[in-house]
């Protein structure tokens, strides 16, 4: 008997699965490349979270230049970076916003430290790093202005 679509046999064709150990063949394979490929792939994202971090203390300085040139003098520590986006009530010279959007936080979550005047400069931008501790090494160093 034919089928209606030209074919041979109306018989389905016999289906063969996977068997067990052709699956943890593949498994055990992922698992190795996984193994070669994951720490090298982190360890991007940890190099790439520092230069982010720099990038953004670069650009706090630039902001902070530019208050500097319209109010003569940097914001105090108690003034903060905030400053840079909302004028202070008793600052007639303040000339921004100086940044576009709000000051944003490292890229870790947490908020760069400013302190004016400063222990190295005029003023001291930092972030604590991943770990959020002062010091470190690798990617929990303090990634620092000066």
């Amino acid at each position: 008997m034919r089928s209606r679509f030209g074919m041979g046999s109306c018989r389905p064709a016999l289906r063969r699965g996977f068997t067990l150990l052709e699956l943890l063949v593949v498994l055990v394979i992922i698992g190795l490349l996984a193994g070669l490929v994951g720490p090298r792939y982190f360890g991007q994202i940890g190099k790439s979270e520092v230069k982010a971090a720099k990038a953004q203390i670069v650009a706090l300085e630039k902001a902070l230049d530019q208050y500097r040139l319209d109010a003569g003098r940097y914001p105090t520590t108690e003034a903060g970076l905030a400053v840079l986006v909302t004028k202070p009530p008793n600052d007639p010279k303040w000339g921004g916003p100086y940044l576009k959007k709000a000051v944003p936080a490292d890229p870790w979550g947490r908020p760069y430290v400013y302190k004016s005047p400063g222990e190295h400069d005029e003023f001291d931008l930092f972030s604590f790093g991943k770990d959020g501790r002062p010091g470190g090494s690798g990617d929990d160093a303090d990634i620092t202005s000066w």
